[in-house]
């Protein structure tokens, strides 16, 4: 065998196995009955309950209020006590490509986006990979679903809902192509007038980026009517990016645009509405801006980032902050999101901080439970505790918003009682082992 062939193998198997960990298996269904008594339920929709109980069955919520309306003995099932405790809905974490990477610096294990710019046929589903080791680290902080966002490109293609503890991703998924992703096109914003471009633009050999911009908003409104008619029409001939759009058309599918300038952002719902479809706007750096507007068009906005520093060199330093604040006290649905598939974990603690920037404590946690779930199209089903709703949910020793108090002791997906070990405990547990720390 070739001697750099073996050094290749001999190098991947060792970044393989100090990167592994213990296999943990997806827990089993449901067999019993559980209850969960005198624990602060946060409903996820606003509401909180003092002392409350939950009960479960077949992975539905069947119960849930004042646990001292009821009374419950040991033979009615599993009974687990959480005085002092929380429990709070399975967060959900959006627009992430987690399951689609795994070594950022192993290109083999990079699967999160396509070459071209109209990407529109790609699902993430099938690429999801359920053996990562990522998302036990992320349940562990409770974040028990995800949105399985390709990335690249103009369009890049349409996410996926899963629920992080299956051993497929057609056991993951929860709800297959929730949304199609693109990104709008912008001009560079640059200083001197000369827009990020090369100065001089064209005139000097260079490329226009304004006439860039509207090529290629051409492109897309050529795309977006192709699509439209194809959508009612029966065709002979399959085309599989226009295919890939029916779901916008026939409201089974949401278009999330990544838009961040003021401008962008109403030229991009400007877009969307001319084909009658009402998008959720990402990234939404001046969003703050245009809550009027955003309200009137009943218009989405899933903040990123918000630990961030702020785009303009006069915006007030603390404005990331107060983003998803200023919107949702405008009554515009908003959503908190996070970069990265590892950051994942710290998803949590954005909201927690939204919550110290004008937010209450409970629209906050709106901001990764309910509101996800409504922009997704999986609030029927999960992203709030409510009898007929999956059991999928977890219990805090303290505040799961804040990085000092959250520490999850247990979590259901769908009633079943998951295994919360991750590759991060391990190591902690070794070495304080070796250490004799306690």
């Amino acid at each position: 065998m070739n001697k750099y062939i073996s050094t290749a193998i001999a190098l991947f198997a060792s970044v393989s196995l100090s990167y592994g960990q213990a296999n943990i298996s997806p827990a089993k269904p449901q067999s019993q009955r559980i209850i969960v008594l005198g624990a602060t339920i946060h409903t996820g929709d606003g509401k909180v309950i003092e002392n409350g109980y939950i009960t479960l069955e077949k992975g539905k919520i069947t119960g849930i209020g004042d646990a001292t309306t009821v009374k419950f003995s040991a033979n009615d099932g599993r009974l687990i006590t959480a005085s002092g405790k929380h429990i709070y809905p399975g967060f959900i974490a959006p627009i992430t490509n987690l399951g689609l990477i795994e070594i950022e610096s192993v290109k083999a294990t990079n699967d999160q986006d396509e070459l071209g710019d109209n990407n529109a046929h790609i699902r993430s589903i099938i690429a999801y990979n359920t053996d990562s080791k990522v998302p036990a680290t992320l349940r562990s902080n409770g974040i028990l679903m995800a949105q399985i966002t390709p990335q690249g490109g103009t369009i890049s293609g349409s996410s996926s809902v899963v629920q992080l503890d299956a051993w497929n991703w057609e056991d993951a998924a929860i709800k297959k192509e929730d949304a199609m992703h693109m990104t709008w096109p912008a001009a560079p914003r640059g200083r001197g007038g000369f827009g990020g471009g090369r100065p001089g633009g064209a005139a000097l050999g260079g490329v226009d980026p304004n006439e860039r911009t509207q090529n290629a908003i051409a492109e897309l409104n050529k795309f977006f009517t192709e699509a439209k008619l194809y959508s009612e029409a029966t065709p002979a001939v399959t085309n599989t990016r226009l295919a890939a759009m029916k779901g916008l058309f026939n409201g089974s599918e949401k278009l999330f645009i990544t838009a961040n300038v003021q401008k962008d952002i109403v030229a991009a719902v400007t877009f969307a509405k001319k084909y009658g479809i009402t998008p959720v706007i990402v990234g939404a750096d001046e969003a703050y801006m245009l809550t009027d507007f955003l309200k009137t068009n009943n218009v989405a906005v899933v903040v990123k980032q918000p630990h961030a520093l702020p785009n303009n060199v006069d915006d007030d330093v603390n404005m990331p902050y107060k983003n998803a604040a200023a919107l949702n006290n405008a009554g515009v649905t908003v959503v908190v999101s996070i970069d990265g598939f590892w950051q994942q974990r710290n998803l949590p603690f954005m909201a927690g901080t939204a919550s110290t920037w004008g937010m209450s404590k409970e629209d906050a946690l709106k901001t990764i439970t309910l509101n996800a779930a409504k922009v997704m199209g999986v609030d029927k089903t999960t992203g709030s505790l409510a009898v007929g709703k999956d059991a999928t949910f977890f219990i805090s020793a303290g505040d799961a918003l804040d990085m000092k108090s959250n520490k999850v002791e247990e979590a259901f997906i769908q009633g079943r009682s998951i295994n919360l070990d991750n590759l991060h405990k391990q190591l902690d547990k070794k070495f304080s082992d070796k250490y004799g720390i306690k």
